[in-house]
């Protein structure tokens, strides 16, 4: 469901439009978000295929909600929380064969009490006792994936200043490996090739603007090609995302949030998917927030939405083959 005040319910009306005759999606929402002859209300997921043509499935939430087009509440939280835990337990049983989130308003949720920076913190703890796929590493990773770029943060929901201190080798190995296991087994690319950015400008000039390049980031490049994971880097951050440079790599992995998330939502901005990486169960979502100053309005675009569902489609197809 996401934030119920936000665009979701409007985006997904929108995304069963365009998809109505394509795999069918359920949502655990309250029925009340929506149109009431657009919607089919269901008790078990395995009743959405047969409705999905005619009508929106709508999975019922125990938790009330109680909403108002563009306006947060920390009220909501219980409902919001509620529909994510369903929706996970419902992958990891086998009843669905994945995850797509709408977007939450982080402030609501925290403000009630909510122990995570975001979703894909929460999703990672949701699932942190079920077995992943034979030889696939635990994340999380969050991968923005549009048409022409993929890209992975490193560190993601801190500051500047945190990230920093908290970058170290192992971290960039690590989701390296699991961002090269992904895009083989979830994406089709058969000998993935990893463009490592830098911390500092210009990858540190040597040493003389920060040591971070040469003494953490170099020895994870280094370490990544030992084991045959094809990886170069540290690159200067600003060369690394025009046309030519792009042919180059198949995902970049960048040491900030926002050397991630800048590039990729330049160059997608409506159509980008957020994808966490490393979980035993598929996840996608849109790249956007709640968009509160238009919900409601009929404007909110559902182009993410719909790609983050074709992803997700994508991705079960792959791992059932």
């Amino acid at each position: 469901m996401g934030e119920p005040g936000g665009c979701g319910p409007e985006i997904t009306l929108a995304a069963w439009e365009t998809l109505r005759e394509g795999d069918a999606f359920f949502v655990i929402a309250d029925p009340a978000l929506f149109p009431p002859d657009k919607i089919a209300k269901i008790t078990d997921p395995s009743e959405a295929p047969p409705a999905f043509a005619e009508k929106l499935p709508i999975l019922p939430l125990e938790k009330p909600v109680s909403a108002a087009p563009g306006k947060a509440s920390s009220a909501n939280a219980g409902a919001v929380i509620e529909s994510i835990e369903r929706a996970i337990a419902f992958a990891l049983a086998g009843q669905a064969s994945g995850v797509v989130t709408n977007p939450i308003q982080k402030s609501a949720l925290i403000a009630a009490g909510f122990k995570f920076p975001g979703h894909t913190e929460f999703l990672a703890d949701l699932t942190k006792d079920a077995s992943m796929p034979t030889g696939r590493l635990r994340g999380p990773v969050m991968m923005l994936a549009g048409p022409d770029l993929k890209t992975v943060p490193v560190t993601i929901h801190q500051s500047v200043l945190d990230a920093a201190r908290t970058l170290n080798t192992d971290m960039i190995v690590q989701t390296a490996t699991i961002t090269a296991q992904a895009l083989a087994e979830d994406f089709g690319v058969p000998k993935p090739r990893l463009a490592i950015s830098g911390l500092n400008p210009h990858a540190g000039e040597a040493g003389a603007l920060g040591r971070e390049d040469d003494a953490i980031i170099a020895p994870a490049v280094a370490a990544l090609k030992a084991v045959g994971i094809d990886a170069r880097g540290p690159l200067p951050a600003d060369t690394m995302f025009h046309a030519e440079a792009r042919e180059t790599y198949d995902a970049a992995l960048c040491m900030l949030h926002d050397q991630a998330l800048i590039p990729a939502k330049t160059l997608a901005f409506h159509d980008a998917v957020n994808v966490t990486l490393g979980l035993p169960i598929i996840r996608t979502s849109p790249d956007h927030g709640t968009a509160l100053d238009i919900a409601g309005t009929g404007t909110a675009r559902a182009d993410s939405l719909v790609a983050a569902i074709k992803m997700a489609a994508d991705m079960t197809l792959r791992r059932i083959v």
